[in-house]
């Protein structure tokens, strides 16, 4: 039996977390233990888990990396809390002359750099040790493994980070996974030294399992709404563009398309933000913002459009899961994209910004036919793709 760690942050409602549930889902229990490293144990995902897989104990001070400064202090992680306050503040006194324009990655990337010292490592060695989710440094610098992994969900490209700061990183680990082609092309023009390392393997997503999620009954009267549905499932972040997505539903108002409406199912930093632009634009009752849910397919369900409206994606989950439930989709021309969809046939690709999202959005609205060759398109393909987990076996062997 191989020994394997996979460590990622917690369970909270999110596409990388859907996506981590169903590698697990698919596992190969009979050759692997598998032990679950979270630094936290929160998150509507943790009854999802599955009983195979061994959930680690938390430990203090991991879990801090997913509270306030102040809370960090106050449980008696003062020097956690310390590392935190100089990490904010170099990141803005270096951000300038390493000409960031934005300091919130280098900022993480500085915490973790100052806090490492002062964490725990693991006592158990494994075979293989996975890094989920970004920034790898706990599995690349505490953990003792004979060949180690890590995973990018996202577009390097689009990404500021010190990138020799995280080449030190990059460098521990044996192994690279990228979730897509255009996200490992991203990523090598940003790490091209690290080209032998990278490998694509793409989200495991369960056909099965999501249409029979896509069944239970919701609590709100979308389906009874005879108004044309828009529906995109995203954090309320900048990376997703739900900002531009409120901003397009008003130029499509503007154009007399009234009856669209457009629900959001998500939760995130940017919400009081999206909440101000749509009460400047008068859409309350237009652009709705249904919060965080653990199930978010019978909204999907319900839709007459999934859109994704993001700047920028690694491979984007809920876009598989829509055309998994057969839903005509339209996205951004995000550098990824077109490994999302193959464009008119089973979704559109639409330019990025605010006039492309509804220029589209209303092509779509008013050609029917369009709608159901992209339907009728989806249903003629097999979504399933538990053969990807293969892949990572021939690396781990």
């Amino acid at each position: 039996m191989r020994k394997v760690l996979i460590a990622s942050f917690d369970m909270e409602v999110g596409g990388v977390e859907r996506s981590l549930i169903s590698m697990l889902n698919n596992f190969d229990y009979v050759n692997n233990e598998v032990d679950l490293m979270l630094y936290s144990h929160t998150g509507d995902f943790m009854p999802m888990l599955n009983d195979k897989v061994n959930l680690l104990d938390e430990i203090n001070q991991y879990s801090t990396f997913r509270k306030s400064i102040g809370e960090t202090i106050k449980q008696g992680n003062l020097i956690l809390g310390l590392t935190r306050v100089l990490s904010k503040f170099l990141a803005k006194v270096n951000g300038k002359s390493k000409n960031l324009s934005e300091y919130g990655i280098y900022q993480m990337q500085l915490m973790w750099k100052y806090a490492l010292p002062f964490l725990p490592k693991l006592d158990k060695e494994y075979d293989v040790a996975i890094s989920y989710l970004w920034p790898h440094y706990f599995v690349a610098k505490k953990v003792k493994a004979k060949r180690k992994i890590a995973w990018i969900h996202t577009d390097y490209s689009t990404i500021e980070t010190d990138i020799d700061m995280d080449l030190k990183m990059w460098n521990k680990f044996d192994y690279i996974i990228a979730v897509s082609e255009d996200c490992k092309s991203a990523f090598l023009k940003k790490y091209p030294s690290l080209k032998e390392k990278v490998k694509v393997m793409e989200n495991i997503t369960s056909p099965k399992f999501i249409r029979k999620m896509a069944e239970e009954d919701i609590e709100e009267n979308i389906k009874e709404d005879d108004s044309f549905k828009l529906v995109s499932v995203a954090r309320l972040s900048h990376a997703k563009g739900i900002d531009n997505a409120v901003k397009a539903l008003k130029l499509l108002h503007d154009r007399g398309l009234t009856n669209i409406k457009w629900y959001v199912v998500g939760y995130g930093g940017d919400e009081e933000m999206i909440r101000k632009i749509i009460k400047e634009n008068n859409l309350e009752d237009s652009f709705i913002l249904l919060g965080k849910k653990i199930n978010p397919y019978p909204y999907i369900e319900a839709c007459d459009l999934y859109v994704q409206p993001s700047r920028y994606e690694g491979k984007a989950v809920t876009v598989t899961e829509a055309q998994i439930l057969n839903k005509p989709v339209l996205i951004t021309n995000y550098p990824t994209a077109k490994s999302q969809v193959r464009d008119k046939y089973d979704g559109l690709i639409c330019e990025l910004s605010v006039e492309g999202i509804a220029n589209e959005v209303e092509n779509l609205y008013k050609n029917e036919k369009l709608r159901m060759m992209l339907d009728n398109n989806c249903r003629g393909i097999d979504y399933s793709n538990g053969y990807e987990l293969e892949k990572l076996y021939k690396l781990i062997l």
